[in-house]
């Protein structure tokens, strides 16, 4: 592979103009397409084969009138006063107005007013479903009650559903990133062509996947996911590769040859790299979840643009930055004058000298940060976790203030008989059955279709759609009604069904991380022919992963330090956090693992002994390691600043699950493990080396007529 890489950066290198043609003409193109075809993105989750989707195609087929978008707009009267029906005439007859609406409720009418007869509910119902509705739908329907004096109206429901907007999370990281490119290259030039670089595969890969966005229908968060993940990956492994030329400039290489050997040997661990983020992401599509599919497919193009940019134009762009990307004081000298020691030295040879008291420390402060993991919760997210001034979230708390929390989580009963009058029987003993339960506010009277055979019952509980006794009365409920004879009775709504996917999540989420792990271990005998190695890589994950997901629930869920990140009501996480999370950060861990290891043996191979070349791991790559891992929490980190909590959530995670695997597992532990291991860790049996096939990560086959480099400082054990 590092042969054919580096005809590749040769061949881009003397190409230049070519390749970078081809690339702005490409995100010329793919723009275009995006402006032409752009689509709507959605914030509803599908789960087929789940009770709660089965229940909404039926309504989809039978009383589809009942399957549009719903809103529900809170009239409320100053403190002291009751409302009148003729003062909450108008905002019904305002949004029976809006285009699309089917009927608005008086509140009078369906007995939606609060005992106290200051709150009152105009239940919305469009005839599209949330997706489908204009931009043009959605701001008439907040514009609901606005221009009446003396009352406070807010609109909730789904027609208030906001995108996730992008913007100042991303140029936050950007420029972070510009600032730690400029110190780790000492030079303007290097910094800006590495940026710039990154910026353009992230440009291609947007551009296409809002260009399919017309032609296949994408949750709100997955182009946001797919830009931070692209950004973070995109400037890492540009930096890696101008990192390698730069040391090969230093060494006396001419230029092209510099860029030839830089793609073909931190070429090779770049594609490596971006091939594992690729396959964890796809590898979302075996748990079987369309959302979730559609969210690791993206991502993963969008990684895929970015390694294909490090290999092509990097080299394009190399070829005009020249010597240029050296410090000036440094562009005029013919080869390196001898490798100075660096921190990264220092740093390796202390966590060799203290490697047993690193190792208890590092393994057992992990194991603590992981215990809030025992609490965990998992849900979609509910206009209760929204920004306080956002429209959707001061309705919600109207709601809960005036009527109960139970309101804001409504569930539908969905009866369906063979006849009007099997139906109508079924309906009775439901509404009876569900009524005497505990934890059951109130029941609605059934609806039913024009045929009469399929009956909708709303159930009010007493808590909160993200309650956890909200969860326990849905499996009540589907227990107590599943006896109810000559009919099929179902239960669904948004409540339920974000109920269902956050079990059917949770269910998938050890299937998953027992998938990753494996092909860890089996991408990193490959790599490293060892058997010690991948195993020693994929404890460490899960060491990462575990730390992560107790961090994130002792800050999203349990509310510790939860101000600081702007989180203002804590809550279950959202439940596709996990895998998402798992999938995104082994991924990025065996970018730190395969940097760092990958000189560790390659050092070996060619005669250091073990503890020097784990050294030399550190002092070669810790410098590049570091700034690529404050880039990627400065990337995610800046997305904790959006108002969208599943963004945050997201960036949060992401940002914490990058220190952890990059400062304490890989720079830290790993070289202690290493150190303890040492000759065994690259043991590996004759006949299992003899069956895989050699990839050449690091390029031995480009050695032989490599310039002697600069010997790196020599490791005594002391």
């Amino acid at each position: 592979m590092a042969t054919l890489l580096y005809r590749l950066g040769r061949w881009c290198f003397g190409r230049r103009g070519t390749v970078v043609a081809i690339w702005l003409l490409l995100l010329g193109v793919l723009g275009g397409a995006a402006a032409a075809f752009m689509g709507p993105t959605t914030d509803q989750f599908r789960m087929p084969g789940t009770e709660s989707q089965q229940a909404m195609d039926s309504l989809q087929k039978d009383f589809p009138q009942a399957t549009g978008a719903s809103g529900t707009i809170v009239i409320v009267a100053p403190e002291g006063s009751k409302l009148s029906p003729g003062e909450v005439a108008p905002v019904v007859r305002e949004a029976a107005a809006v285009d699309g609406v089917l009927s608005a409720t008086d509140p009078f009418q369906s007995r939606s007013v609060s005992p106290d007869g200051r709150y009152a509910l105009v239940q919305v119902q469009f005839e599209a479903e949330a997706p489908e509705l204009t931009d043009a739908q959605r701001d008439a329907y907040m514009e609901v009650g606005q221009d009446i004096g003396g009352l406070r109206v807010e609109a909730g429901g789904e027609p208030a559903v906001s995108v996730p907007a992008m913007g100042s999370a991303e140029i936050i990281g950007v420029m972070v990133a510009a600032v730690v490119l400029l110190i780790t290259f000492g030079s303007l030039v290097a910094a800006g062509m590495t940026l710039v670089n990154a910026l353009i595969g992230v440009g291609v890969g947007m551009a296409g996947l809002y260009a399919l966005t017309g032609a296949v229908q994408l949750s709100s968060t997955t182009p946001v996911l797919a830009l931070m993940l692209g950004l973070a990956v995109g400037i890492d492994y540009s930096l890696f590769i101008t990192s390698r030329y730069r040391q090969n400039l230093l060494d006396g290489m001419e230029a092209r040859e510099a860029a030839g050997r830089a793609i073909g040997t931190a070429g090779s661990a770049v594609v490596f790299a971006g091939v594992t983020v690729v396959i964890a992401l796809a590898g979302l599509s075996v748990v079987g979840i369309p959302f979730l599919t559609a969210m690791g497919l993206a991502a993963a193009a969008t990684v895929a643009v970015a390694v294909l940019v490090a290999l092509t134009l990097l080299p394009a762009v190399l070829a005009f930055a020249g010597r240029r990307v050296l410090p000036r004081g440094r562009r005029d000298a013919a080869s390196a004058a001898g490798a100075k020691e660096n921190f990264g030295y220092r740093w390796g040879r202390g966590v060799l000298k203290l490697r047993v008291p690193v190792l208890l420390i590092g393994i057992l402060g992990l194991g603590a940060l992981a215990l809030p993991v025992t609490d965990m919760r998992l849900a979609l997210p509910d206009a209760g976790t929204s920004a306080e001034e956002s429209s959707q979230r001061q309705a919600y708390d109207l709601i809960s203030e005036g009527f109960g929390p139970g309101f804001n989580g409504r569930l539908m009963t969905v009866v369906s008989g063979d006849t009007p009058a099997a139906a109508q029987g079924a309906a009775r003993q439901t509404v009876q059955a569900i009524g005497s339960m505990d934890g059951v506010a109130a029941v609605a009277p059934p609806q039913f279709n024009e045929a009469g055979t399929t009956g909708l019952v709303a159930v009010i509980p007493e808590t909160g759609p993200s309650d956890a006794a909200t969860e326990r009365l849905v499996h009540d409920i589907r227990d107590r009604v599943a006896g109810v004879p000559n009919a099929d009775v179902a239960l669904t709504g948004a409540t339920a069904m974000g109920i269902d996917i956050s079990e059917r999540l949770a269910d998938a989420l050890p299937v998953y991380l027992l998938l990753v792990v494996g092909l860890s271990v089996l991408l990193l005998m490959l790599v490293f022919r060892s058997l010690l190695v991948p195993i020693k890589a994929a404890l460490g994950f899960l060491l990462t992963v575990g730390a992560t997901f107790g961090i994130t629930t002792a800050v999203f869920q349990q509310g510790h330090l939860a101000g600081l990140v702007g989180v203002d009501t804590p809550g279950p996480l959202i439940s596709f956090l996990p895998i998402i999370l798992v999938g995104i950060l082994f991924g990025l861990a065996m970018d730190y693992e395969v940097f760092l290891v990958s000189k560790m043996r390659e050092d070996y191979v060619h005669g250091d002994t073990a503890r020097q070349a784990t050294v030399n791991g550190l002092g070669q790559n810790a410098r590049v390691v570091t700034a690529a891992a404050i880039i990627m929490i400065a990337v995610f980190g800046g997305f904790v600043f959006a108002h969208d909590p599943i963004i945050k959530s997201i960036g949060f995670a992401l940002a914490v699950g990058v220190f952890i695997d990059a400062f304490i597992v890989r720079m830290t532990l790993v070289p202690a493990v290493m150190s303890l291991l040492g000759r065994g860790a690259w043991w590996l049996p004759r006949w299992l080396d003899r069956a895989m096939p050699n990839l050449d990560v690091e390029g031995e086959k480009l050695r032989g007529d490599l310039a002697a480099p600069a010997r790196e400082p020599e490791y005594s054990a002391r």
